[in-house]
């Protein structure tokens, strides 16, 4: 079952039907979403666990189960010392480095692991994924280093702090405090999960860390998508443009869903404009020939590639995030631990399901082309400040100053703003080369082959969060050259985000510090209250951009 808009509703999780949005409500909202296991699924689960138990009492060697991890598989132990072994899994792999991952990741990892075990194909016990949902219901959250991981064969390092939690070990950050894990377990009238064959390598084992970065990142880029377009309409206000670049019959020739979608949104927010013109318009204005057989046209009938291009350049984001989207639920509702118990057929699978190819190809592709929106806004943020093309804006955007006021020459505008920019632009495009390529022969030969999912994930939400320190600039910019402009001329969707905007950020009369304005303005993208204006426009209702585009 799914989540409501309005997230009024909880969530039964079943291994087969949990989407990203799901993850990234449930990873933002924290316990104030109740999840639950399905009861059908907890049968499937049960009757895993009893095959699983079953082929143990034969005496065969199980991977993982009765014996050693990876390169060890050679080693086999009786089964007397089999739930030892799995405690052990989470303790040697507790060698994480780097900052800790953010709540709403660590959410979203909780929900992931549980939903792929409710699958019911990993031999453990229902009572173990319960304990997942209980954490992420209490809000009690392990503290999990983002490095460590090379994707395959899973997420074994992040994974391993989540199943010494389980087990009732480590600290654990519970009412903003980091704490004993025993001691919040206590609290909350819980026993720590004493381990049995198989669960450790099952909690361990997966994607779901590196699938709950790359769910994220899914949101915020397609957040990035809506705002990019935004911010070409006010671009296009901004230089006076011609707004019949965006007209529908070029991109039905080209018909790229994710172009046609952001043609049709600028088109839409530039709808009521007086800056902006419609070709026809733009073509009554240049005054005609003559009787001369030359004349310099008093306004371009065509837009710089920054502008009339944008749609097919914000499209392929669109385009890829749709492709990435399919690509992700299908990862989040996988059984993808080894080995996998088929209680259909009474037998074992030995595979390699941990493999986190598809979050790693999805996300190294959603970060170039996220990274090639800061290139087209940094290129449209130089075009409105620089003099030499921003149709007879000020020079940097500076305010208009009456003849004779001491001020003038006295004062740079968005010079430096400009300048930051790009610097962040270059560090964005510099961040997109894929991860997924670098894979590293890594224990003892064994894992010879792995997917760099979880640092192609990471590098995918840095990268996303550079682009919004671009929004943040150019819509500061844009602000002050459709007031330079006439806010009056302005379409409707420019003075609505204008507004917004200006509550926190004042008009730049005078130089000034403006680094807490980008800070001001940054809150306000990723609270969605920019895009939730945009949506608004678009749709006639708001609802969270950072699900569906």
């Amino acid at each position: 079952m799914g989540i409501g808009t309005n997230g009024a509703a909880g969530l039964t999780i079943d291994g087969h039907s949990l989407t990203v949005d799901d993850v990234v409500t449930v990873a933002r909202r924290g316990s104030r979403i109740g999840v639950e296991l399905d009861p059908g699924a907890t049968a499937r689960v049960e009757q895993s666990r009893t095959l699983k138990r079953d082929l143990i009492a034969t005496g065969q060697p199980i991977y993982g189960v009765t014996t050693g991890f990876g390169d060890s598989v050679t080693s086999q132990i009786s089964s007397a010392k089999t739930a030892e072994l799995q405690r052990n899994i989470a303790r040697y792999h507790l060698n994480g480095t780097g900052p800790m991952a953010a709540p709403e990741v660590v959410r979203g990892t909780i929900l992931i692991r549980a939903n792929c075990l409710a699958r019911g194909n990993s031999g453990i016990r229902a009572e173990l994924i319960n304990r997942l949902l209980e954490y992420l219901n209490h809000d009690v959250r392990p503290e999990i280093p983002e490095r460590g991981s090379v994707g395959a064969s899973g997420d074994l390092v992040p994974l391993c702090y989540l199943a010494s939690a389980v087990f009732g070990e480590g600290q654990v950050r519970y009412r903003g405090r980091l704490r004993p894990t025993a001691g919040v377990l206590g609290e909350l009238a819980l026993s720590p999960i004493v381990p049995e064959a198989k669960d450790g390598l099952a909690l361990i084992n997966g994607t779901s860390f590196s699938a709950s970065f790359a769910s994220l990142a899914l949101a915020d880029a397609q957040r990035v998508a809506l705002l990019a377009e935004l911010c070409t309409a006010m671009a296009s206000e901004a230089l006076c443009g011609n707004r019949g670049h965006f007209h529908h019959f070029i991109h039905d020739h080209k018909p790229h869903p994710g172009q046609r979608d952001s043609a049709a949104a600028i088109a839409e927010l530039l709808v009521d404009s007086g800056l902006a013109l419609d070709h026809d318009q733009v073509l009554g204005m240049t005054g005609g020939l003559g009787d001369s057989d030359y004349a310099r046209l008093p306004r371009s009938i065509q837009d710089k590639y920054s502008i009339r291009c944008a749609p097919q350049v914000i499209g392929i984001l669109r385009d890829t995030a749709s492709w990435a989207r399919n690509w992700l639920d299908i990862e989040i509702n996988s059984s993808n631990d080894n080995p996998l118990f088929d209680a259909s057929e009474t037998t074992v699978h030995n595979g390699g399901n941990f493999y986190a190819g598809h979050i790693g190809q999805a996300m190294d592709s959603i970060k170039t082309a996220v990274a090639n929106i800061a290139d087209l806004l940094d290129r449209q943020l130089e075009l409105i400040v620089d003099e030499k093309f921003n149709n007879g804006l000020t020079p940097n955007l500076v305010a208009r100053f009456e003849p004779g006021d001491w001020r003038a020459g006295l004062h740079h505008g968005f010079k430096g703003m400009q300048i930051a920019c790009s610097a962040i632009t270059a560090e964005a495009l510099k961040n997109s080369a894929p991860a997924s390529i670098f894979s590293r022969s890594t224990e003892a030969h064994n894992q010879d082959k792995v997917s760099m999912a979880p640092i192609a994930a990471r590098d995918a939400r840095n990268v996303i969060a550079l682009v919004e320190e671009v929004l943040a600039i150019h819509l500061i910019a844009l602000c002050q050259a459709i007031e330079l402009r006439g806010l009056d001329r302005a379409s409707r969707s420019a003075r609505l985000v204008h507004k917004a905007i200006r509550e926190h950020v004042p008009f730049n009369a005078d130089d000034r510090g403006m680094d807490v304005d980008i800070a001001a303005v940054l809150q306000l993208i990723r609270s969605d209250t920019l895009s939730g204006i945009v949506n608004d426009l678009l749709h006639g209702t708001r609802r969270p951009v950072a699900v569906t585009i």
